[in-house]
């Protein structure tokens, strides 16, 4: 990967990482109060449409598709918006205070969560995170006797960021953690975590 390369896919990776903050707690504030209005949907239907040019997250253009059907006559009654609501609520997990952790099932997690240790341990991180950075991230675990890195054969943990979704396959990271799960099954070694069972250790 030539050095160009690797400062578009750097520059790519933050900005997915904002624009999922940012839907998340867009989300969030739309449907707080339990309805949603002509207005909020146009709001969201603006906001998509800014970001889903430089975006290559499935789950914004998936949204962005269902509003543009809702407002395709311009109107967005009573029947759409109640079930533009539960797709909102689904996405933001918005039962949860902000800094839990956002449930998502399907993930293959280690189940039971193994015991984590540092010193001399590799560690790869992928998703968007609470904890701050993906360097954030490595640096906790450099400070504590690690390193951090690419995902590779001698890797030993890879933790997932809180902001994975249900549809975590279809994913920009999904690759990543397909990749972990094949390596595990064949016996090697690598534990999958979530960032919440990571954090807990540090």
């Amino acid at each position: 990967m030539s050095e160009a390369d690797f400062h578009n896919r750097v520059g790519s990776d933050r900005i997915t990482s904002r624009q999922i903050d940012e839907l998340v707690g867009l989300a969030r504030g739309i449907a707080a109060d339990g309805v949603i209005n002509q207005g909020e949907v146009e709001f969201l239907q603006k906001w998509l449409a800014a970001n889903i040019a430089i975006s290559d997250q499935p789950m914004i253009r998936r949204l962005y598709d269902r509003v543009n059907t809702i407002m395709a006559d311009e109107i967005a009654d009573a029947e759409e918006c109640r079930d533009l609501l539960g797709t909102l609520n689904d996405f933001s997990n918005r039962d949860f205070e902000l800094g839990e952790v956002l449930k998502a099932t399907t993930l293959p997690l280690c189940d039971p969560a193994p015991v984590l240790r540092f010193d001399g341990r590799r560690y790869c991180f992928t998703g968007t995170f609470n904890y701050g950075g993906r360097r954030d991230c490595e640096d906790a675990i450099v400070a504590r006797g690690g390193s951090a890195g690419s995902l590779t054969q001698k890797t030993d943990v890879l933790v997932i960021g809180v902001y994975a979704t249900e549809s975590w396959k279809h994913s920009s990271f999904g690759t990543k953690i397909v990749k972990a799960v094949d390596w595990r099954e064949s016996g090697l070694p690598i534990a999958i975590v979530s960032e919440d069972h990571w954090a807990r250790h540090l």
